[in-house]
């Protein structure tokens, strides 16, 4: 006979939050900003005479993307927190860098100069390594590890620097030539970033 599911705990609810939301949103969200951007290209080169708005559409879909990366890992990490036991300063620091990196954020949605986009993003990305550099989390996740490009942690950082740059850089790169062959190439290092976290991703959770 089949033995009954067991009930899963809050906690184990709480780790699966982070999977979820990149299987369910991020990835396809991500796969349309592809296709958007081949259509943006073709546009441009005039060999579819696609709707004007296609642009607009790649750029909104990279920012759902970038902002869907985000609430996943800050659920990731708060699962970590919640496994080592973290105690209540580890908590109210956590919180203090989560709001941080979400204020960031809403400031590189809203500012328009370059210097200060590039700053938000920055600001961004240093407050989530910030929080995932927390002493319960190190321990946990073994961050010093040698191998770091098996990290799935690491891998993750790198994969939400590119984003958040992308997104910093998003008028220079509609603008500029060079700019867009730059884009299209940090895009291709994004593309086998998703591969690699969608193996170290399964491999974590399978292993618990």
């Amino acid at each position: 006979m089949i033995a009954a599911l067991q009930p899963l705990t809050p906690l184990q609810w709480l780790a699966l939050v982070h999977p979820v939301l990149i299987i369910l949103f991020v990835y396809p969200v991500i796969g349309a900003t592809i296709r958007l951007g081949i259509l943006a290209r073709e546009r441009r080169l005039q060999l579819n005479p696609i709707a004007p708005t296609v642009p607009v559409e790649h750029v909104d879909h990279g920012r759902w993307a970038t902002a869907g990366l985000l609430v996943a890992v800050l659920f990731a990490l708060s699962h970590g927190l919640a496994v080592a036991g973290a105690g209540f300063s580890s908590w109210v620091t956590a919180t203090l860098q989560s709001s941080a990196v979400v204020a960031s954020f809403v400031a590189l949605l809203r500012t328009r100069r370059l210097m200060l986009r590039l700053l938000s993003a920055w600001s961004c990305w240093l407050f989530l390594l910030l929080f995932t550099i927390q002493p319960s989390l190190v321990s946990d996740r073994a961050l010093a590890d040698a191998a770091v490009w098996q990290s799935h942690t690491w891998g993750g950082l790198l994969l939400i620097a590119f984003l958040l740059l992308t997104m910093a850089c998003q008028r220079e790169i509609a603008a500029r030539l060079w700019m867009r062959r730059m884009h299209v190439a940090l895009n291709i290092l994004v593309a086998l970033l998703l591969a690699t976290q969608a193996i170290t991703g399964t491999r974590d959770l399978w292993l618990g």
